[in-house]
């Protein structure tokens, strides 16, 4: 039975020798590599979402696109119902017109004011030359009265004669004076008439861009994430229709411990593993690391000056360009999660 024993003696030896070689190497490389890389876990896949927003409110006509479908950049993806716009920019473009015949109008005026003008002046110059006159008949008169050889009627007729043409020219000056002020008030009308056609061009203009806005186009190309609009519905400017992923732009952002970053620079090659692909290695290189740790980005970002301050581990967002992107683009999904390891030199 002691035979027994110590034939199997050995055995168990070379089976627990075994066991503590094999953890010692597991345990040897897991030392090493703990030494010689920084890792992190928390990553994830990134890349560009872009809202789908209408620019203008209004039901909801058509939607050329469903879940998850690709798209190319400037393809129309839904068109509003512009009815009442299109309404609205009749009775805009009426208004123009009206504002046209009223500008015709009131150079219509003006001309006329100009030939007023002249017609003032020209009774002003004929005024003038019969004053000239009657003044002098009224002078000789005077001499002939004196030397009784005209008279006294026919005197208070001459002085009759000259004072109306001195009033005759004191109405056409003061016509004149008229004439030129209500020629500045006409000018000042076709200046708004020209005015209010301009406004009105510009509101033309203003509605016909609403009206293009009524077919909304991708801002990007990329794969349409999940529909929240549906025929029929009434949308405000500005609502979310859906998301547009870029599906050809990817990197990774991993968080690490800000007692990590001490030998992280822009240019290290990076290991990456997905976790929905394990068996897929992939390669990477870090771009930058962020000025400020993932919580200051936080809608409530935490203040330590607080009385109940609990010292917590910070991170740092750290982004990194996936190498050869472009051969694992059926694979990228942003917001996969991903382990990455940076080794230390």
């Amino acid at each position: 039975m002691e035979q027994e024993v110590k034939k199997k003696s050995p055995v168990r030896l070379i089976i627990l020798s075994v066991v503590l070689l094999t953890v010692g190497f597991f345990a040897y490389r897991k030392i090493n590599f703990a030494l010689t890389h920084e890792s992190t876990d928390n990553a994830q896949i990134e890349t560009q979402l872009v809202p789908v927003l209408p620019r203008v409110a209004g039901y909801v006509k058509t939607i050329a696109i469903k879940d998850f479908d690709s798209v190319k950049a400037n393809q129309l993806v839904v068109e509003l119902d512009d009815a009442e716009l299109q309404t609205q920019l009749l009775q805009m473009q009426a208004d123009y017109n009206a504002a046209l015949a009223d500008l015709e109008n009131a150079k219509a005026a003006l001309n006329n004011a100009f030939v007023s003008l002249r017609v003032n002046k020209g009774n002003i110059d004929i005024n003038r030359v019969k004053l000239e006159k009657a003044q002098k008949d009224f002078s000789r008169d005077k001499n002939l009265y004196a030397e009784n050889a005209i008279t006294q009627r026919q005197l208070e007729d001459s002085r009759f004669n000259y004072e109306t043409l001195v009033k005759q020219l004191d109405n056409s000056n003061n016509d004149l004076a008229s004439a030129e002020s209500r020629i500045a008030v006409l000018q000042a009308a076709v200046k708004k008439a020209e005015a209010g056609i301009a406004v009105r061009k510009a509101q033309i203009e203003q509605q016909e861009l609403k009206i293009s806005y009524t077919k909304v186009y991708a801002p990007q190309a990329g794969k349409i994430g999940k529909k929240n609009v549906a025929v029929g519905q009434y949308v405000q400017a500005g609502m979310p229709l859906f998301t547009i992923v870029n599906d050809t732009t990817y990197w990774i952002v991993a968080n690490f411990k800000e007692n990590q970053i001490r030998k992280l620079h822009p240019g290290q090659q990076v290991d990456i593993t997905l976790d929905a692909y394990d068996e897929l290695k992939l390669k990477g290189t870090i771009e930058s690391l962020s000025e400020a740790t993932g919580a200051r980005f936080a809608l409530l970002p935490p203040d330590n000056a607080s009385g109940n301050f609990v010292k917590v581990t910070q991170r740092v967002p750290v982004k990194i360009a996936i190498n050869d992107a472009d051969q694992y683009k059926q694979v990228l999904r942003a917001g996969l999660s991903a382990e990455v390891s940076v080794p230390l030199k």
